[in-house]
């Protein structure tokens, strides 16, 4: 692990350390319970940051639920976890019928629209590419960083990322009002995109060789920064053009992912400068 959280999250915590389906509540006005209202707040528009679906359900209207969140090339809109009803229930106590949606505070946006328009606008981008990173207020220190830093977008998986509620927002100073952020089904794909188009792909990672300083960053950058606990998968490290390191001289072997975002970013407007 190189880059840490400054506390350990509960999804991070060994089994043995946590009780099963011990979880923040979040409040009412966030969620929604079950599969009618779930299906209509999708068909007004609704945007959804998750759901999550009883495990064994398999009724014609929760068939009907999925080909909602299922798009026309089979992709899902949003992360859907299938959980065991204890797991519901510690969200709420009223009526859940086996479905619990949360609502996204902001709208997403799609990267393949998103980078083209930059190009077309004679920007050069700069965008921060968050692989697995779950720590709420990591995210939300981030996205406050790249708003301070010119960052023109953010980046995260649709699967195993933060879930952006009120409290990413609170935490970002209310930059992820401002701040684009997409969400991609597939984080290789979607590195493989940004390279074809004609960005530089950075990777901040203790295995590589050479300093974050000697890389060019005035070209197209994305940059990568890893999860709390796992750094930065392989099959996504392989997508990337180049790799840098925060060198660390004192006797604790990591920093936390928010503090490395913001130093690699700032690199970025020093270099620009």
């Amino acid at each position: 692990m190189y880059y840490t959280n400054s506390s350990q999250s509960f999804r991070d915590k060994p089994r043995g350390e946590r009780k099963d389906y011990a979880t923040r509540r979040p409040k009412e006005k966030e969620m929604i319970f079950g599969i009618r209202a779930v299906i209509e707040a999708l068909d007004a528009g609704k945007t959804l940051d998750k759901v999550l679906l009883r495990r064994d359900m398999s009724s014609a209207i929760a068939r009907e639920l999925m080909a909602k969140l299922t798009t026309a090339d089979g992709q899902l809109m949003t992360n859907v976890q299938r959980v065991p009803v204890e797991k519901l229930n510690q969200f709420t106590d009223k009526n859940h019928q086996g479905v619990i949606a949360f609502l996204s505070p902001i709208e997403f946006y799609r990267l393949e629209d998103l980078i083209p328009t930059l190009f077309e606008s004679g920007q050069t981008p700069l965008i921060m590419v968050l692989d697995n990173v779950t720590d709420v207020r990591n995210f939300g220190a981030i996205a406050r960083t790249c708003v301070c830093a010119g960052a023109q977008a953010l980046v995260i998986g649709t699967h195993g990322a933060v879930a952006i509620n009120g409290d990413a927002v609170k935490t970002s100073a209310g930059a992820l009002h401002s701040l684009p952020v997409c969400k991609v089904d597939n984080m290789q794909n979607a590195l493989q995109f940004m390279r074809e188009s004609g960005l530089n792909i950075v990777a901040a990672t203790e295995h590589a060789v050479h300093d974050y300083t000697q890389t060019d960053m005035r070209s197209p950058l994305a940059i990568v920064m890893g999860s709390e606990d796992k750094g930065i998968y392989e099959a996504n490290l392989k997508q990337c053009t180049d790799q840098v390191r925060i060198p660390l001289i004192g006797t604790i072997e990591s920093l936390n992912v928010s503090v490395a975002a913001g130093i690699m970013l700032y690199e970025a407007v020093r270099q620009r400068r």
